[in-house]
């Protein structure tokens, strides 16, 4: 690690209540001297029941890459950033692996603000088992591709656990069943 640069910290944010977020996330908010947001407007709701004002730049999937950049340039002059997502933890479905890969290339230090982490809250309260499981994310938008990835998958027995917006959870629960069989879910 280079001794003059900065740190990016990747902070986990609360997936519904702003109470679940920790002491130590609050601290390291309030400390950064930029905070890169997936939403700034989100994000400064959370902010602002934090009492936190810090500069908020946008990090999202549309500026992903170039942003990636300017954020790295950024920790090379020696500020510390925070990255956040509109929920949970980011780079887990949610923008900032590039960025983490960057910064690993250009050796800046990297530490994680652990967090709630939605797909683990999930799994908890399914009641499936939490033994072993496999986390897929997102499937595919397309109604083909996401058939197509479900076979890949059809004798997985782990728990699997996904993500879906609500608009589109019925035909992924549909296709899901036909591609999966009939499995309890929750």
């Amino acid at each position: 690690m280079t001794e003059n640069y900065g740190t990016l910290y990747i902070v986990g944010t609360p997936i519904g209540n702003l109470e679940d977020i920790t002491y130590r996330a609050v601290r390291i908010l309030s400390e950064v001297d930029i905070i890169a947001a997936e939403d700034t407007r989100h994000s400064l709701k959370l902010l602002n029941h934090l009492e936190i004002k810090k500069p908020l730049i946008s990090y999202h999937d549309n500026n992903r890459i170039s942003r990636a950049e300017e954020l790295v340039e950024k920790l090379k002059e020696g500020n510390n950033i925070a990255l956040i997502s509109d929920a949970g933890m980011p780079a887990i479905s949610d923008p900032g692996e590039e960025l983490i890969a960057l910064a690993i290339k250009e050796d800046i230090k990297i530490t994680v603000i652990p967090g709630c982490t939605a797909s683990i809250a999930g799994l908890i309260i399914s009641g499936l088992t939490t033994r072993r499981f496999a986390f897929e994310g997102f499937l595919p938008q397309k109604h083909s591709e996401r058939v197509k990835h479900l076979e890949s998958i059809k004798y997985e027995e782990r728990t699997i656990i996904f993500y879906e917006g609500p608009h589109r959870v019925k035909d992924m629960l549909k296709d899901c069943h036909s591609g999966l069989g009939d499995r309890p879910c929750s």
